[in-house]
């Protein structure tokens, strides 16, 4: 089941008397359990892909369905309501709140919730090696930890999508191998939709699709 589809969608903006296509006519689908890689070099049009993939800006045509259901074209509020039950955000720099736990940053998803799934919460933790680090704060760890939290964290709510944009950027070789090797595994234990933008083609090799965008054109590889 395609989780994440694109349907002619284009991206342009004013820049003066000129107009700037950074997205040009796409079609795209992802489907469950799938990890797809999106390169390409800075500026060619993957952010402005992956901002409209996960509802942070709306396309100037074309339409966006999350799990067949359209989706760019509900108003912000609705928009905001199903961005944040389907989709979980894994960024370059973890953002990770310096003053929450590792625990605390789960813990902030079950308050918004209105419930308390500590069992699953440190089950989840578990599976990502990061249990021991429970009570630590962001500052007390590595760059590849705060990662994994920041995975734990986008995976908490149970998202049919994953969007990762650079996930690797911030880490030594290893961590970064390590990361992708994880949101690989969790695409197919999970059965999750995952989309990496990266511009380092060497974490590339665990993905099941990669595409490659120059110029706003996104293309098969």
């Amino acid at each position: 089941m395609s989780v994440l589809t694109l349907k002619q969608v284009k991206k342009s903006f004013k820049d003066g008397s000129k107009t700037i296509e950074a997205l040009k006519e796409t079609n795209f689908s992802v489907e469950a359990g799938e990890f797809v890689a999106i390169i390409g070099p800075s500026g060619s049009g993957k952010s402005t892909f992956l901002t409209i993939s996960g509802g942070l800006q709306a396309p100037s045509q074309g339409e966006v369905l999350i799990n067949n259901h359209s989706y760019s074209n509900l108003s912000e509020k609705k928009r905001s309501k199903r961005r944040y039950q389907d989709i979980g955000f894994i960024l370059q720099a973890s953002n990770l709140v310096p003053f929450l736990t590792v625990k605390q940053h789960l813990q902030l998803v079950d308050k918004i919730n209105k419930s308390s799934r500590e069992e699953v919460a440190m089950k989840l933790l578990e599976e990502l090696s990061i249990a021991h680090l429970a009570d630590k704060l962001p500052e007390e760890l590595s760059g590849g930890e705060r990662q994994r939290v920041a995975i734990a964290r986008a995976l908490y709510n149970d998202p049919a999508l994953i969007l990762a944009d650079e996930p690797t950027a911030s880490l030594d070789t290893q961590r970064a191998y390590d990361v992708v090797e994880l949101l690989a595994k969790e695409s197919k234990e999970k059965n999750k939709a995952i989309i990496m933008v990266t511009h380092d083609k060497r974490m590339i090799t665990h993905c099941d699709k990669v595409y490659e965008m120059q110029d706003g054109v996104l293309k098969p590889v």
